[in-house]
């Protein structure tokens, strides 16, 4: 029991974005289902509401691969960065609630602000400025610098390409 307690603990985000994606898929089925009973109505309004419907559950499995794309794309950022000693330390104080102290995450993200600024087609310094961005409690640029290091991190040549 003890190393399935392991296993689960060491892969919960997985396990839980997995659940998710269960379910999300098991609603654009559905989803998918309804709009082809609503399109085969002879009622007219029923066709247009059907036609609509039809739409979400294109747009929903878009963003879904999106999603996963991205994460498993910023995974795989994260183990190259790793293995080379380049991940940023975890180290900032926390309050009692688990919670990162702001103003010491405000301290160490000038840090990699500016290392981005010296470096701006390294992504593994837009991946680190990511992470600054996400302990100052900024997800919408800690997102956006993701993007960038993911955009920089699929144009560098691969060992292969060298």
């Amino acid at each position: 029991m003890g190393s399935l307690w392991k296993a689960f603990k060491e892969n919960r985000t997985k396990i839980w974005v997995g659940a998710v994606t269960l379910l999300l898929v098991l609603y654009l089925v559905v989803t998918f289902e309804r709009s082809i009973l609503l399109l085969s109505d002879a009622n007219l309004v029923a066709k247009g509401i059907g036609a609509a419907y039809l739409v979400l559950p294109i747009i929903g499995a878009w963003a879904l691969i999106r999603e996963l794309v991205f994460g498993a794309r910023t995974e795989k950022m994260a183990k190259v960065l790793e293995a080379e000693g380049g991940l940023p330390v975890d180290n900032l104080p926390r309050t009692p609630g688990g919670r990162i102290v702001r103003a010491a995450a405000d301290a160490e993200f000038e840090k990699y602000r500016v290392e981005a600024e010296a470096a701006p087609e390294d992504w593994r310094s837009w991946f680190r400025l990511s992470c600054a961005y996400d302990a100052a409690g900024d997800r919408k640029r800690a997102r956006e610098s993701m993007r960038d290091a993911v955009r920089l991190f699929r144009a560098e040549p691969t060992a292969a390409e060298r």
